[in-house]
């Protein structure tokens, strides 16, 4: 035997094998959870290979049990060493044979296997520490039965396991007692295991993952995978003698090569193609002449919009000068109208922009009345005073109110804000609306709406036909089966029309589009949709189209209220207008028509919804004031038009105009 003076000190904790066990599960386990990236899949053209060829390598993380104490024929220790751990290496080829479609497979990995150990440090009768450690390896031969659980990459094996004992070497080292450090230190002992097994038969169970590292689209394609395995203590008695045993964990990865089939390219078989299937319904009203009046009612918005960097009131509003007060006479914005409006918009703007010569006209019929004049300006709330100081300034030398029956505040901010935190679009239009002067008053007479009546003079207006009156053309399922769609509209005399394209299942026109100057007509009408795939749809029908007359003699009322931004309740005071005015003027078997509007900020589809949700309310509130009164003869008609530029009362090229277009109008049509 071969000795050497190598003394190792200190002591050597004991250590549970099964706590490195757990260890290495875990990072086996890990291992398999965090390389599960796929890669890019490109065209398949081989198949995936049956037969894999490659090498492994790992690491054994080995633990052993037991004792040893006379490690051969010519060395007995003074005590029994029993537990111990170390790692070693595992290198070798491996053969694989599994179908991709297949769960089951068959492994085969051999090569060198090392179980290199040390034992944990004892101390011997003479209080002398002593030292074990092990160099065995074997030639180890594995086969496996191989099963995937999801026919996934993912996988099980286990199988036995035939080892042949290459080396089995041992270094002891007896050092010295720590209470004579003088003493003379023991050589170590270098030297061979008597009784040792030859050939060994155990077994072993592992996982792995199959990850790709190469496409379909390659003729040999390469594999890495790795794995962690556990092979029990039976079976691995490294020695005959004495009942020392040995248990391994084995983290490692293989690296294996296959080489696939080609797939033949496969032509499909030409599928027939199923058009789409839409309908295709026309409603032509027959636009009766019936002779509707409407007697009008106009909302008067409470605030004053003011032009960036301005702080004077825009000339678009009314401002009188101080000898032409005595002549104006708020009955004078009073009209009396027809049932449908043709002009509505200019005569709601003509009462809007007087808002302050009507709150002056109300504050010199009512005295003892006071408002108060909240300017907001994203410049702060000094721009924001001095844009109600200038309304204050006009009412006080032009309309001769008290300054003391008018209060002011500026905020940077209105109250109820069109721009909320976090928005991104449209800005700068959100910022337009917000850079007002907010009227209040606790004296609701002095902001009530304007009323038309019959006494009041008409002035000449000219009429267009309502939205139940226009042709609608109804193409269910044109959303999902079309890319867009058109009509071509021919009439008797061969002369064709194109209106489109459309997006939407269902689009209104006026008669008079189509008529002319016609007052009806028989027209042949087709509707055109392109799919996606190119191809046209075609439906055709016929259809009278009647042109709209204005009604000449029964008397209908309409409303309208208006709503805060993107909002669809209505205000206190509205809800209670609603209640307490409107509910009680529907008369018995009365028709009541309720559009919804919305300004044109923000997404179409929002606004569609919006404009239904306020419709929506006010018919709720209607209703709940018709059912208090013990009511159910009234009928409804909800209509939603969203942002629509073609049905919009107003434009929306300034704040009060999509103040005005947050609407809900409402008509009220008396019993025929």
């Amino acid at each position: 035997m071969k000795s050497s003076n190598n003394i190792k000190k200190g002591s050597r904790a004991a250590w549970s094998p099964y706590h490195m066990v757990n260890k290495s599960l875990i990072f086996g386990g890990l291992m398999f959870m965090g390389i599960q990236a796929p890669l890019v899949a490109q065209e398949v053209q081989f198949s995936r290979p049956s037969w894999w060829f490659g090498a492994a390598a790992g690491a054994n993380f080995n633990f052993n049990q037991g004792t040893t104490q006379r490690l051969n024929s010519s060395l007995m220790i003074p005590a029994a060493f029993n537990h111990g751990n170390g790692v070693g290496l595992f290198l070798g080829p491996v053969l694989e044979y599994h179908r991709p479609e297949s769960r089951w497979g068959m492994m085969l990995q051999a090569g060198f296997d090392s179980r290199k150990s040390s034992f944990d440090q004892i101390r011997t009768a003479c209080n002398c520490p002593a030292d074990l450690s092990t160099d065995l390896s074997y030639l180890t031969i594995e086969p496996s039965l191989r099963f995937a659980p999801f026919k996934s990459n993912f996988y099980l094996y286990g199988g036995p396991r035939f080892g042949f004992n290459r080396t089995n070497a041992f270094t002891y080292q007896l050092g010295i007692n720590p209470d004579f450090p003088d003493q003379a230190p023991t050589p170590e002992v270098n030297g061979e295991f008597s009784n040792t097994n030859k050939n060994l038969i155990s077994m072993q169970i592992g996982a792995g993952y199959d990850i790709p590292l190469s496409s379909q689209a390659s003729k040999v394609q390469t594999v890495l995978s790795p794995f962690v395995s556990f092979q029990p203590y039976f079976g691995q008695n490294p020695r005959s003698s004495e009942t020392w045993t040995l248990t391994t964990v084995r983290v490692g990865a293989a690296l294996k090569f296959g080489k696939g089939r080609k797939i033949p390219a496969v032509v499909a078989a030409p599928v027939s193609y199923v058009s789409p299937e839409v309908g295709f319904k026309i409603d032509s009203p027959k636009n009766l002449p019936l002779g509707n009046q409407i007697i009008e009612t106009f909302p008067l918005r409470n605030y004053v919009f003011f032009n960036a960097g301005s702080t004077e009131i825009p000339k678009r509003y009314v401002i009188l000068e101080k000898e032409q007060v005595k002549d104006f006479k708020a009955d004078q914005l009073e009209v009396f109208a027809p049932t449908v409006l043709s002009g509505r918009s200019d005569r709601q703007m003509m009462v809007y922009y007087n808002v302050l010569n009507i709150l002056g006209d109300r504050m010199v019929k009512n005295p003892s009345a006071s408002i108060k004049l909240v300017g907001s300006s994203e410049k702060g709330s000094q721009e924001g005073t001095k844009m109600a100081e200038t309304i204050k300034k006009y009412l006080v030398g032009t309309w001769g109110i008290a300054g003391t029956r008018i209060a002011t505040e500026g905020l940077d901010k209105p109250k109820f804000p069109s721009k909320k935190q976090g928005g991104t679009r449209e800005l700068d239009l959100l910022l337009e609306g917000d850079r007002r002067v907010s009227i209040e008053s606790s004296f609701p007479a002095l902001l009530m709406e304007f009323k038309g009546g019959l006494d009041v003079p008409l002035r000449p207006v000219s009429t267009e036909a309502p939205e139940e009156s226009y042709v609608s053309f109804d193409v269910e399922g044109a959303e999902e089966a079309f890319t867009s769609w058109r009509l071509e509209v021919k009439d008797d005399q061969g002369r064709v029309q194109n209106f489109g394209p459309y997006t939407e299942n269902k689009i209104s026109l006026p008669g008079k589009l189509i008529l002319g100057d016609k007052p009806e007509g028989e027209y042949k009408i087709a509707m055109v949709g392109q799919t996606e795939s190119g191809e046209t749809i075609r439906k055709e029908t016929t259809s009278k189209i009647v042109k709209w007359t204005p009604p000449t003699s029964q008397e209908g009322m309409r409303f309208s209220i208006i709503y805060e931004f993107n909002d669809a309740k209505a205000i206190a005071s509205y809800e209670k207008y609603l209640t307490d005015v409107v509910a009680p003027k529907i008369t018995q078997g009365a028709t009541v028509v309720i559009h919804g509007h919305t300004d044109a900020i923000g997404e179409e589809a929002y606004n569609l919804a919006l404009s239904q949700a306020r419709a929506n309310d006010v018919k709720s509130i209607l209703e709940r004031s018709l059912l208090k009164a013990g009511r159910n003869d009234v009928k409804f008609d909800v209509k939603a038009f969203g942002e629509d530029a073609n049905l919009s009362p107003f434009q929306n090229k300034f704040p009060e105009e999509r103040a005005y277009n947050r609407t809900v109008i409402i008509d009220v049509l008396p019993r025929k």
